[in-house]
């Protein structure tokens, strides 16, 4: 039997740019309960995107509509054999798998405020380049290649 459908959480708008997608992402870049930490790293790249003589709320948005991944993998058992089957991703899950990404390639990069390295990959992925691209694109890839096991999907 299927789990019941959680409810929809609402979030917020976030205090300077009024964004609930913004404060989502905020919330993604905190770690253990600091916030004030997470949105004042967030709001610093947003500066720093300020200064480059781009809008940082468009930035954002776009970087996010790039790195949001269309097609993924999942496991599924058919017959004693595991198949990965290419399936569409919903909406909430895309824009989790597009906060995650982001972050990661940021703190992945060393010798750098926080701050300058969100700000540096969010500007990447608004141009369609960056570690969190390559991530979305290696996800494709896997959906393309495993497109004869579409059949299998549920």
């Amino acid at each position: 039997m299927r789990r019941p459908l959680k409810k929809k959480r609402t979030w917020n708008p976030d205090l300077k740019y009024g964004s609930e997608t913004l404060t989502r992402f905020i919330n993604a870049v905190m770690w253990s309960g600091k916030k004030d930490t997470a949105r004042a790293v967030v709001y610093d790249a947003f500066d720093k995107i300020k200064e480059g003589g781009a809008d940082p709320l468009e930035t954002f948005e776009a970087a996010i509509r790039n790195v949001s991944p269309l097609m993924e993998v999942r496991s599924r058992r058919v017959g004693g054999a595991n198949y990965q089957v290419p399936r569409e991703v919903p909406q909430s899950r895309r824009l989790a798998l597009s906060f995650r990404w982001l972050i990661n390639a940021a703190r992945s990069k060393k010798g750098q405020p926080m701050a300058d390295k969100l700000a540096t990959e969010l500007l990447l992925a608004a141009k369609s380049e960056g570690d969190a691209i390559k991530k979305r694109d290696e996800m494709h890839r896997m959906a393309e290649a495993n497109k004869a096991f579409a059949h299998f999907a549920w």
